[in-house]
């Protein structure tokens, strides 16, 4: 129905956003090629499943039997959200070692790496108590959501 074809779309289009941000932050080596490309080459891969599996959903028939349509179709939508992810991630940073590095003064402050101890304080002191204590209050009302919902 439409929770699973929202689903689907979800996990098609996440992983690329995912791993230019989480690999970005703790690598300081790649750069915004690599990104781009791993963003546009996960975009596509998600894309090209979506019309994939739209006719089959639309019309309930199906692509011919052991052909390449029909194996993307009938991969479980997850185990192509992780080749996305891991074809993303294999883009980034082959494309990132491939062109020049960023310099430092543009990475400065942005990923793990490159924090200095001024950074760093100028973070902890940027939120309060009130901040940490609200965050932990949605976290745990996201966890009784879902344990209220999930049966």
């Amino acid at each position: 129905g439409l929770y699973d074809y929202l689903q689907g779309v979800q996990s098609y289009l996440a992983p690329p956003i995912f791993v230019v941000f989480f690999f970005g932050v703790f690598m300081k080596r790649l750069n915004a090629k690599g990104a781009l490309w791993a963003l546009a080459i996960g975009f596509a891969m998600g894309i090209f499943r979506l019309i994939v599996d739209t006719p089959v959903a639309l019309s309930g028939k199906t692509y011919e039997p052991n052909s390449f349509l029909w194996i993307v179709n009938n991969t479980f939508f997850q185990y192509y959200s992780l080749l996305i992810l891991i074809v993303c991630a294999v883009v980034m940073i082959g494309v990132s070692y491939a062109t020049p590095p960023p310099s430092y003064s543009k990475i400065q402050g942005l990923t793990f790496g490159t924090l200095s101890d001024v950074d760093r304080a100028e973070n902890k002191a940027s939120y309060t108590r009130n901040d940490v204590i609200f965050s932990v209050l949605v976290l745990v009302l996201i966890l009784i959501a879902y344990f209220y919902f999930s049966g």
